[in-house]
């Protein structure tokens, strides 16, 4: 017959194929299989009777892009699992009840535990607890978890150096527009900025110096205010 290709085949009549090329194997696989015709036999042939069957495997690999989006949110909350701050930079939980709920999750996870990273919800956790604080930095599950730690590490030791080494609840509310910028000064929009506490110290600083003097006359008077509630209900 025209066109038909010739094959090796056994005593028993079974046709067979010439050994197949071994794919390099990566480290995401897709593996299908398929009833395909061997090469060079015509598509016509196929629903023949000597239409040969070629299990195959192909693989195919899956190449990541690197991102500069490396923090997916920064939360504190306190021993009770109450959160003092939270700042999410993408939409992975676009509700406050969506972040709530993940906080949560994260809390009951993470506080009886002595690691220092947690996979939640397809999400890697780095996080630090002292005293009544817990710190917690969260990034895709494909992160780099030493990225991670370095935002952790450089935000607990800003706020130790701003705090005086007291990192704890009431210190920290009594300074939450410090907290505001060194975050800030860390992290943009998910893009790690900083990660040397003395430099994000400093800059801290000398936006602080930047509030115009009537700003930070509301502040003095404000800060007085609360010094006098305090003081009062001590009493």
């Amino acid at each position: 017959m025209l066109g038909q290709t010739a094959w090796p085949s056994d005593s028993a009549g079974n046709f067979s194929l010439p050994p197949e090329t071994t794919a390099v194997s990566s480290s995401i696989s897709y593996q299908h299989s398929a009833e395909l015709p061997p090469p060079n036999i015509p598509q016509s042939s196929v629903f023949s009777p000597f239409t040969v069957h070629n299990k195959t495997t192909r693989s195919f690999t899956v190449t990541t892009e690197p991102s500069l989006y490396t923090v997916k949110a920064v939360l504190i909350m306190d021993n009770d699992g109450e959160r003092l701050y939270a700042k999410y930079y993408d939409d992975t939980y676009p509700t406050v009840k969506e972040q709530k709920a993940f906080e949560k999750n994260i809390f009951n996870k993470t506080h009886r535990t002595d690691s220092e990273i947690a996979l939640l919800e397809g999400l890697t956790v780095v996080y630090k607890s002292n005293i009544d604080l817990y710190f917690y930095v969260i990034g895709s599950s494909h992160e780099n978890e030493l990225m991670l730690m370095s935002v952790l590490n450089c935000l607990f030791d800003s706020l130790s150096q701003m705090l005086r080494k007291n990192v704890e609840k009431r210190a920290l509310l009594e300074n939450m527009e410090g907290l505001f910028l060194a975050v800030d000064e860390i992290v943009d929009g998910g893009v790690i900025l900083e990660s040397d506490p003395q430099q994000v110290v400093h800059r801290v600083a000398l936006r602080g110096d930047d509030v115009p003097l009537t700003e930070q006359t509301v502040t003095q008077v404000l800060q007085s205010a609360k010094e006098q509630i305090k003081w009062s209900l001590l009493r």
